[in-house]
């Protein structure tokens, strides 16, 4: 490892979302977050891409509740 920091998309809001398993402050799920620094550049350029989508879906299930 060079050293370098590995960047993430978590904003410190942790809270899983039960029925999709997705956190409400990033999108990923917990797995992806526990391996996030393990995981291939690739494989976290994929889980980023598909972070819009999981959030968008999270925000309409919240409205949906209210």
């Amino acid at each position: 490892m060079t050293g370098r920091s590995v960047k993430t998309p978590c904003i410190d809001i942790c809270i899983f979302d039960s029925a999709t398993g997705w956190c409400v402050g990033c999108g990923r799920t917990r797995p992806e977050v526990a391996q996030w620094c393990k995981l291939s550049p690739f494989r976290r350029k994929a889980i980023e891409r598909e972070l819009p989508r999981r959030m968008t879906a999270l925000g309409a299930k919240a409205g949906a509740s209210d």
